[in-house]
């Protein structure tokens, strides 16, 4: 270990020697934690860390203002629809993904490093529940259509498939994570299929360029981002993993989408036999100003622009036929070879731009107090897992339904959109659709026929309310044998279970 000497002096040439200010007032055992911290911060990487982070925050936010010039929509031939395209290309998207997943090339990747603290939990994200019926978090929904989507692909070719689930945490995450999956007997897949890794922390920094201090022992530290994912891989011998096991293509996901379909065949198919190395899912964006960033062209090469770069004069901009011309959101769901991620980790990753996030980070005052800031007064540095677009020699994006497959969940219950509420308001509502499509019919708490339409109630809600287990269907499909012609009485759980019934 690292003496006290070694480490001080390699702070004092980083300009931050102020992380060892109450190194007197310290215990044996912190004081060795504290050392095995700060020797792990090489004294000119922090340095320029904090630099960098100083800098890059006291930059004029807003629309950068040579963009304009620059930026240009997607390319038609790259673009891809789910919506607009006909029956007989959605199913041959939908059967060369069905091959790709049932031949074991296929896994996903779920992106889980980050807190939340904007939705007011301090546990991972996955594990909330958004107050379903069945009382299912993130993780469990995610962990059945895993299960579903292989069950699919096997009986489509009559073989037996495994798609891997690598799981990138952080510091926060890894330990209550691998926890909940333990309680909950990694819901039914196979343990050697569940991959958790963990990705890099970086110090979090005052606007003068000081790293923080969260506790007298210990530096405040934060993921590097959802873009860090590309060390991890790399620091964990994942890649390697996934190339043990025939893993030739990637679905790389971010956990808050109540909705998200993991291996989607239709996204697979559709990227495979487009030979794309790198794949975006996008939605319509709802109006000019929605906070999502948009997937477009700069300087000729794909790129995701972030809403707050845009002048509202570019988001505003419309094609002859009214659509916006910038219309592409992000949704933080990729398709990657492995190949590509093998070409970023190995060439592009010190090309990744870091980027600036003001946050409130809790920190130690001169006298020693734990402070919890009521405005933000740190940076934190991350990366974007997209900034790797501009490397792709064949992207493509494919544009899906925000209704079917796109439901983020950020804030708490206080804020107005994109919080439990209306996660789980879309989950049921799609999950009614799904039920009137397969022929049901729902009664009220009297027993009177429900009125069948197609909006929701004036407090949000679907006119009736219906939970349909991933296991029983991945997205809508073979319901009608469970539920065609039965009358359901609202709430209604059709789980695995009520599924072995007879229909009545």
């Amino acid at each position: 270990m690292a003496s006290e000497q070694d480490v001080r002096a390699q702070l004092q040439r980083a300009g931050q020697d102020h992380l060892l200010r109450f190194w007197a007032d310290l215990a044996p055992e912190p004081r060795a934690a504290l050392l095995a911290e700060l020797a792990s911060l090489q004294p000119d990487v922090l340095r320029e860390h904090c630099q960098r982070a100083s800098a890059a925050c006291a930059l004029a936010p807003g629309p950068l203002p040579d963009l304009a010039a620059r930026l240009q929509p997607l390319s038609p031939e790259c673009l891809g629809s789910v919506i607009r395209c006909d029956q007989e290309t959605r199913l041959r998207w939908e059967e060369e993904g069905f091959r790709q997943i049932a031949l074991n090339k296929v896994a996903v990747l779920l992106l889980a490093g980050g807190q939340g603290t904007r939705l007011g939990v301090t546990y991972p994200k996955g594990m909330y529940q958004v107050g379903l019926p069945s009382q299912k978090s993130l993780y469990q929904l995610q962990a059945e259509r895993i299960r579903r989507v292989e069950q699919l692909a096997s009986q489509r070719l009559g073989t037996h498939c495994t798609v891997p689930w690598y799981i990138m945490t952080s510091e926060f995450t890894l330990e209550p994570t691998i926890k909940f999956f333990k309680e909950h007997d990694f819901f039914h897949l196979d343990p050697t299929n569940v991959v958790l890794f963990e990705q890099r922390m970086l110090p979090a920094v005052t606007f003068e360029g000081k790293a923080i201090l969260e506790r007298k022992d210990k530096v405040a530290m934060a993921p590097d981002g959802n873009g860090g994912l590309y060390c991890a891989l790399a620091d964990h011998q994942i890649l390697e993993d996934m190339k043990r096991r025939g893993v030739e293509f990637v679905h790389v996901y971010c956990v808050d989408n109540i909705l998200v379909r993991l291996a989607d065949p239709i996204f697979i198919g559709f990227c495979v036999l487009r030979g794309a190395d790198c794949g975006a899912k996008v939605v319509e964006k709802a109006y000019p100003e929605e906070p999502v960033g948009v997937v477009c062209q700069v300087d000729g090469v794909p790129q995701v622009v972030e809403y707050s770069e845009i002048s509202p004069e570019i988001a505003g901009l419309r094609r002859a036929d009214g659509s916006l011309l910038y219309n592409t959101g992000n949704i933080c769901n990729h398709f990657f070879t492995r190949d590509f991620l093998e070409m970023v980790t190995r060439e592009f990753e010190p090309l990744l731009k870091l980027h600036v996030a003001v946050k409130k980070v809790p920190y130690v005052d001169e006298k020693g107090n734990l402070v919890k800031p009521l405005r933000p007064n740190g940076i934190k540095m991350e990366k974007f897992v997209f900034d790797v677009f501009r490397f792709a020699k064949n992207f493509v994006a494919f544009e899906v339904s925000r209704e079917a497959e796109f439901s983020p969940l950020k804030n708490a219950d206080t804020a107005g959109r994109d919080n439990p509420s209306t996660s789980r308001r879309a989950l049921l509502a799609q999950h009614y659709h799904w039920a009137l499509q397969a022929g049901a019919h729902f009664l009220d708490v009297h027993g009177v026929q429900i009125p069948e339409q197609s909006g929701l109630l004036p407090n949000g809600d679907p006119p009736a309310i219906c939970e349909i287990s991933p296991l029983v269907s991945y997205s809508g499909e073979g319901l009608e044998m469970y539920l065609q012609g039965r009358k359901l009485q609202s709430p209604f759980i059709l789980d695995e279970n009520q599924a072995r019934l007879p229909q009545p």
